[in-house]
């Protein structure tokens, strides 16, 4: 007869659910602020960066523990949001300190853009250690973290994706279930993949316009009423011509997650130029020392007379 652990809950629901962040940066710390809000108890947070935990943990009346498997032992799920496939892989280590340690009946919440077959390792361990995985892929920037008006690209362990539907809820105006382990991941890279690429782009067009002498705020208007129009043109258009590019999606992560979605092209027999174009403009970018300014700052190597240009 099987027993189901005593902390597993139907639903993750206010009130009655401990919450573990790690990862607490830009994106980390605003979820955890958001979920407090929103009537969870915020029970530990976990950094690289110990001071950093420390700070947030005194603001949200947390404990800020010494070790990932003390986040384990006192939360019922917990939200990683963490840079890269190593920091993934460093907090769910098979020996030594790692947020296995204690996890029998818990749910992690893996929000972080890593690679695909990470987020399938990951599931396996979780599983074995008795816990479950969820990805929570966010498709949106800092302030919808705050807000709690993230898109999130779900996928993973279905029922555990339905027992923390509601704090999902809770993080965003809209979710998207697409699959098992894995799938989101995949999906996400798709979307930066895209989304690069039209950064990239976007750069060029409004570079050259300025070599041409073109006003750039009537071609950005005609950009807009046209079939050049895109998302990136609201949100980084003016940005570039600005030169303010204070960080919501870094350079850094640009170059990662274009390098993720080429690895997957290649996996699947496809050529990408656009995307491997793009990925090398990042790194030209972060090769300059400017990977943690916004991707906007891409413009730098396009636009006539800067620095990069």
């Amino acid at each position: 007869m099987t027993t189901t652990p005593a902390r597993q809950r139907p639903t993750l629901t206010p009130g009655t659910t401990r919450v573990g962040v790690v990862g607490v940066g830009r994106m980390g710390a605003n979820i955890a602020r958001r979920l407090k809000d929103a009537g969870y108890e915020i029970a530990a947070v976990a950094d690289a960066d110990r001071g950093r935990a420390q700070g947030l943990a005194a603001e949200l009346g947390a404990q800020a523990p010494d070790s990932l498997a003390a986040v384990s032992a006192g939360s019922d799920v917990v939200l990683t949001v963490v840079s890269d496939d190593a920091a993934m892989r460093a907090i769910f280590a098979r020996e030594g300190d790692s947020l296995l340690r204690n996890a029998d009946g818990a749910i992690f919440v893996n929000c972080a853009t890593i690679s695909p077959e990470v987020h399938v390792e990951v599931d396996a361990l979780v599983r074995a250690a008795g816990a479950s995985a969820v990805e929570a892929c966010m498709a949106s920037s800092i302030p919808q973290a705050r807000d709690g008006k993230l898109y999130l690209i779900c996928g993973g362990d279905a029922a555990a994706f339905e027992r923390a539907r509601p704090l999902l809820e809770s993080m965003s105006v809209s979710l998207r279930w697409v699959g098992g382990p894995g799938t989101a991941a995949q999906v996400k890279a798709l979307v930066n993949m895209l989304m690069n690429i039209n950064t990239a782009g976007l750069a060029e067009a409004l570079g050259l316009g300025a070599a041409l002498g073109i006003d750039l705020s009537a071609l950005m208007d005609v950009f807009a009423h046209t079939g050049a129009n895109s998302r990136v043109l609201e949100t980084d258009g003016a940005d570039m011509v600005a030169r303010e590019h204070d960080v919501y999606f870094s350079a850094a992560h640009a170059a990662k997650d274009s390098g993720i979605a080429l690895t997957l092209g290649e996996r699947a027999g496809l050529r990408l130029p656009l995307a491997a174009a793009t990925l090398a403009q990042y790194e030209r970018l972060v090769a300059a020392g400017h990977g943690e300014l916004d991707k906007s700052a891409i413009a730098e190597l396009t636009f006539p007379g800067r620095t990069n240009g």
